[in-house]
């Protein structure tokens, strides 16, 4: 009943709330950060992801819909489509999951002229997508969860530097239960005096290192041995805006990994996200 009771409520505030597990036009495409939709600003992104590992590709799109309703306050809704499944190791950073949530920005401190130092905190229900994954992970029945976390850094005219972390746990159901994820990134942008255009592609660089440790699938009551994970990234990313436009891109290759012997060892993940924002009061990029 508790499982049916929290479903209902994740879809129902999926028509209204935001989540970080996704990039936005507004900065790191793998990492956390702290900018939201300014006041009014509607933001739609559409992106594909990928994950290559020893049992193939794992690849899917996603579409993203947000909205400012203050500066600092902004929610969100997002939902993926699966265009290729292979046995993947637990993740937030590469969710397959319908996502809804509130992002709040509740520190904002410009120091001086186009630098500003800030953190924002975010949250959410999440709810597998239907045959999201193979492997171990395609046979637990589907539960909602939810996820929460925050992020802070700098942000200037020429350099960016934000650090955050999120923590996702899933509902039991019927004996089965996904790992929580313990998730984190550390990201660094510089955009370059010439990159600095008030007309045409505004663009700037991203190196972005992101963490994940999952605990054991959890199968018929039973913990699942040797399906644990702790993995560390590191790559770039790039990111472009045009007026009400945005385009990004990214990969990383795997730095560390201890993963159980029943999950595939990944070799590389990569992103690629376009966003368009309407109704936009001003830029807080």
């Amino acid at each position: 009943m508790k499982v049916s009771i929290l479903f209902a409520l994740s879809l129902c505030t999926a028509l209204f709330v935001t989540t970080r597990a996704f990039a936005s036009g507004h900065g790191p495409v793998f990492g956390y950060a702290t900018p939201t939709n300014s006041q009014g600003e509607w933001s739609v992104d559409l992106g594909a992801t990928g994950r290559n590992s020893e049992a193939g590709n794992d690849i899917s799109t996603r579409a993203m819909l947000s909205y400012g309703v203050t500066p600092h306050l902004m929610f969100s809704v997002s939902a993926p489509v699966m265009l290729s499944k292979a046995a993947t190791t637990p993740t937030r950073m590469m969710s397959h999951d319908f996502e809804s949530g509130l992002s709040w920005r509740f520190h904002h401190n410009p120091s001086k002229v186009g630098t500003r130092f800030e953190s924002t905190l975010f949250g959410g229900l999440i709810m597998p997508a239907a045959d999201s994954t193979s492997g171990v992970m395609g046979q637990l029945k589907r539960a909602p969860g939810f996820s929460a976390g925050g992020a802070s850094g700098m942000a200037s005219r020429s350099h960016y530097l934000w650090i955050g972390g999120a923590f996702a746990r899933y509902l039991e159901k019927d004996g089965d239960r996904r790992p929580d994820v313990l998730s984190y990134s550390l990201v660094y942008g510089y955009r370059p005096p010439s990159w600095r255009k008030d007309s045409g592609w505004d663009w700037r660089l991203f190196a972005e290192m992101t963490g994940e440790r999952s605990d054991h699938i959890h199968h018929l009551g039973l913990t699942v041995p040797q399906t644990d994970a702790n993995q560390l990234f590191l790559g770039p990313s790039v990111l472009g805006i045009r007026k009400n436009y945005a385009i990004e891109g990214g990969v990383q290759f795997p730095v560390y990994r201890d993963v159980g012997t029943l999950l595939p060892r990944e070799r590389v993940r990569w992103v690629v996200n376009f966003s368009y924002f309407i109704f936009q009061h001003g830029h807080n990029h």
